[in-house]
């Protein structure tokens, strides 16, 4: 399904890096790696990998909105120097059908094609249009590349992320 990972991946990418002089960043970051000595962090906006010298507590699957600063003298990792928020980004299917404002957008859209679309209240919503025997496969892709789908999460400000499907329609729903 090559067609969904590129709709995801050119809807993942639509700001830049943050960066102050003295090196630190401000931003918000996944955590894509975690583990007792130390954790990874990617920032959502820019996609640029901290690697922190120590894990200050936080988890994979973490939103991290905060600021990181490289560490002296060799400026080669990070550490995270303050935190704002911290929140944990579900990923999850539904056994909810799409609305039928989605089935809508995806029948007006080839297959293979994007829709993005604004939730109400805080979110967004994207709308695929999938082969219908690759329907299922479509909804596996997306939950086995959930690193794509929490960095647009956590960058949207969001902590959940849920994927309805019918035949010929996957919908990948940002909401709070």
């Amino acid at each position: 399904m090559d067609a969904i990972r590129d709709a995801l991946a050119q809807a993942a990418g639509d700001a830049g890096p943050a960066d102050a002089a003295d090196g630190e960043t401000d931003g918000t970051f996944l955590v894509t790696h975690a583990d007792d000595g130390s954790a990874v962090l990617r920032d959502a906006a820019s996609g640029q990998v901290h690697t922190l010298s120590s894990n200050p507590g936080v988890a994979e699957g973490e939103a991290v909105e905060g600021v990181v600063a490289p560490d002296p003298p060799m400026n080669v990792s990070w550490q995270l120097v303050e935190v704002r928020e911290r929140r944990q980004i579900a990923v999850e299917e539904s056994e909810e059908p799409p609305t039928q404002h989605s089935l809508d957008l995806a029948a007006d859209q080839p297959v293979g094609e994007l829709t993005r679309t604004e939730r109400a209240g805080t979110g967004e919503i994207h709308v695929i249009s999938v082969p219908e025997d690759d329907t299922d496969q479509a909804v596996a892709d997306v939950l086995d590349d959930a690193e794509t789908s929490r960095t647009r999460a956590a960058r949207l400000g969001v902590n959940r992320v849920e994927i309805r499907s019918a035949p010929g329609v996957v919908v990948v729903r940002y909401m709070p």
